[in-house]
């Protein structure tokens, strides 16, 4: 996406004509679907590596494979043979904390050259054990012989480093491209390295234990002569031209490990800890926290989860303050540091390049080569609309979760700056919403989270032209206001508190008198540049019920619209209903379905009392779960209808994991709940919970408020959710309504 979504990304034959440079330049092609290569997936900080289920990275065009840092793939290219035939695999799984990948391979029937066989296969096994950990992938490959008569054999590993950009990887064409230097080769170990039109230089340096047999510049082959029973490790140390450590590769690979694995459970430790009755529904909890914490990135100031693996490993705005928004209730410190960050890198100044202007907050940030020369404007880009109410929405959470009012009062100036942004910037017209236009015609065209170039339009298909004010957007800057009331009113300031509730107010009697359509049955999508309404019925109207923008009168017939056939597909709502002009169930905006969209209306359903409806959405996404490998659920899926006995339809190029859409099942557990927190008294409340299908107990351990914590059981008891304390510390007093 370029919410981490898509940057107007198009999955067809790229365009042509006059709109091609508008429409192309940040193409994804489709060439090869994520979903039939079914990658094996690792990150750590800045680095994220992109394999195949043997563990390979093969290079070909469209291949997303290979390991890249700070947006630039440093390694593009990572065969492993046996006597030249490539293993046979047995197994490739990743830990279930997202620690380290292992691949379980075994020798293919080997032939002599005149056809003879060698030695059959099976007898031969190879186990890859690989991880990230500071810009380097550290691999141990065992070798064990388990035939009962020696085998002497090869194993060759063939490697590459193209050092693409990777929004050259996405499909981007580039005219002139920098130098490729000669490999450096040395008894252990080879340098690749390659200097662009920025000036950098970019490298990669392998090394090998023992000593290879034989190296190269793009191969190292190692001869294996074992008795039966025998076995032997080979260690492979790639660094992206950070340094990397100087002990020996088989040190450093336990050492790393060690830390690698400490670190995990580090930031793991700080979550609430889940269980329920289903244990299918574990297997997916499970997977979903471990790739938040692996997505999540330490800055100076604090964890930010980066977007999603491939195409968006990295700082977004919209992403990480939605994801942070949906972990809130689980682990406060993440919101924390996307403040933090976010607060760190505000703009302060106008430029339209970026996008920019006094106040508005991060929408994307970009470390390659493109990034560097300005082929791509998201170096630091400022390009979304909703990022910065959306950094007031999660300031004003933040303090009612936490309570914590210094960091508040710390991020104060960053959220006036915001709150100035809105009047000044945002609502470019004086008309009272909130509008977005491109500075630049490089910069993006849509700059709501759907912002693909033809997600935003009309009944009868015509595209809107700009400025154009969304529905959500005008939803979370009432949201907004709202938090920055809350927020004041804690610093001491109620007067000003008074005035933006006001305004809120005002905003509130507006947003109904425009966006509210009562022959639609819920809101409309947007206004155009010239206040014409876009009459289509989308998931969007669902964010008015997330903020409570929303008349109490209007939830009813907008939670109607959202669960009707044509826009609930069975696995969750889609992104706009099946009777509208541009419907594509394929497509990336206009039919699909996204987890984390469908969690914020389930968080809409529940704050109007439509929890049960909330329910409806948790099952469609756990149903369409349990068809999904690791049970991990991806940025996005096709919203064709769901019918009996069949998995969802996926995505070909979408993200996974991706932060938000990890984090929606853990949103949803809150929204069913009625989960909330009330950090002064040290309560936390159930309001009428509700258990979705699949569940019949649901147990929270380490659920924290204030410094106190408490283990909670809800088990289903009829027609009533019973809430059982199990442990807590006093004073903590859990608080149940029904």
């Amino acid at each position: 996406m370029q919410t981490a979504g898509a940057q107007a990304i198009r999955h067809a034959p790229a365009p042509t004509g006059a709109g091609m440079s508008q429409l192309a330049q940040f193409f994804i092609p489709a060439a090869a679907s994520l979903q039939e290569r079914r990658p094996r997936t690792l990150k750590h900080g800045d680095t994220f590596a992109v394999f195949d289920h043997n563990g390979d990275a093969l290079s070909g065009p469209g291949s997303p494979e290979g390991i890249f840092h700070r947006d630039t793939r440093h390694l593009s290219h990572f065969y492993l043979t046996m006597a030249g035939s490539r293993p046979m695999l047995l197994s490739s799984t990743l830990r279930d904390d997202n620690a380290t990948l292992t691949c379980d391979l075994t020798n293919p029937d080997m032939f002599d050259e005149e056809g003879k066989l060698l030695f059959e296969h099976d007898l031969i096994h190879l186990r890859r054990s690989r991880f990230l950990w500071n810009a380097t992938c550290f691999e141990r490959l065992a070798v064990r012989n388990f035939d009962e008569k020696p085998r002497r054999f090869s194993i060759e590993l063939s490697f590459a480093a193209d050092f693409a950009d990777l929004f050259e990887v996405r499909g981007t064409r580039r005219e002139k491209k920098g130098r490729h230097h000669p490999p450096e080769v040395g008894e252990d170990g080879v340098v690749l390295s390659y200097t662009g039109l920025d000036g950098a230089r970019r490298s990669t340096s392998l090394r090998f234990e023992p000593v290879p047999t034989r190296l190269m510049g793009d191969q190292a082959v190692f001869t294996f002569e074992l008795a039966p029973k025998e076995s032997r490790s080979l260690f492979i140390e790639i660094n992206c031209g950070t340094g990397g450590d100087n002990h020996p590769t088989r040190y450093a690979f336990f050492s790393a490990l060690r830390d690698a694995r400490r670190s995990l459970r580090a930031s793991a430790s700080r979550a609430a800890a889940i269980e329920t009755s289903n244990d299918i529904f574990n297997e997916a909890l499970r997977r979903s926290v471990s790739d938040i914490y692996m997505l999540v990135t330490d800055t100076p100031e604090g964890p930010y989860p980066y977007a999603g693996i491939p195409w968006f490993s990295t700082v977004f705005g919209r992403d990480a303050l939605i994801t942070a928004l949906e972990t809130l209730w689980l682990d406060p410190s993440i919101a924390r540091g996307v403040l933090g960050h976010l607060a760190a890198n505000q703009a302060i100044a106008i430029d339209p390049e970026a996008d920019a202007e006094p106040g508005k907050i991060l929408h994307e940030v970009r470390y390659g080569e493109m990034a560097e020369l300005g082929e791509v404007p998201f170096r630091r880009y400022y390009g979304s609309i909703d990022s910065t109410p959306l950094f007031v929405m999660l300031a004003g959470a933040y303090l009612e979760r936490t309570g914590d009012v210094e960091i508040i009062r710390r991020l104060w100036p960053n959220i006036e700056a915001t709150l100035a942004w809105i009047d000044r910037y945002g609502d470019r017209d004086g008309d009272g919403f909130v509008e977005y236009g491109r500075r630049t015609a490089e910069g993006l065209a849509n700059q709501g989270w759907k912002d693909s170039h033809d997600s935003i339009f009309h009944a009868d298909g015509t595209l809107a032209k700009g400025p154009i004010a969304l529905v959500e957007v005008q939803a979370y800057v009432y949201g907004a206001w709202r938090s920055a009331a809350e927020c004041l009113r804690r610093l001491g300031q109620p007067k000003r508190a008074a005035a933006f509730d006001e305004k809120a107010e005002a905003l509130r009697k507006r947003f109904d008198e425009y966006f509210f359509d009562e022959e639609l049955g819920t809101y409309v999508l947007a206004l155009d540049g010239d206040k014409a309404p876009c009459r289509v019925p989308s998931s969007n109207a669902g964010h008015a019920l997330f903020t409570g923008i929303a008349y109490p009168e209007r939830a009813e017939a907008v939670v109607r619209t959202l669960m009707g056939s044509a826009s609930f597909c069975g696995w969750g709502v889609r992104t706009v209903a099946a009777t509208t002009a541009r419907y594509n169930p394929m497509s990336y905006h206009n039919g699909s379905v996204w987890p984390h969209d469908n969690a914020i209306i389930a968080a809409g359903f529940a704050r109007y009392g439509f929890r049960r409806e909330s329910a409806r959405i948790f099952e469609g996404l756990f149903a369409a779960s349990t068809y999904i490998e690791m049970r991990r659920l991806p940025e996005l899926f096709c919203g064709f209808a769901r019918q009996r006995a069949h998995g969802p339809t996926f995505y070909p190029v979408a993200c996974s994991p991706q932060a938000w859409a990890a984090a929606a099942p853990l949103s949803l557990i809150q929204s069913c709940l009625g989960l909330g927190f009330d950090p002064d008294a040290l309560h936390i409340s159930f309001n009428e919970p509700v258990l979705p299908g699949f569940l019949d107990e649901v147990v929270i351990h380490r659920l924290s408020v204030g410094n106190a914590t408490a283990d909670v059981a809800l088990r289903r008891s009829r027609s009533q959710v019973v809430v059982d304390v199990l442990q807590r510390n006093s004073p903590v007093r859990v608080l149940t309504t029904s």
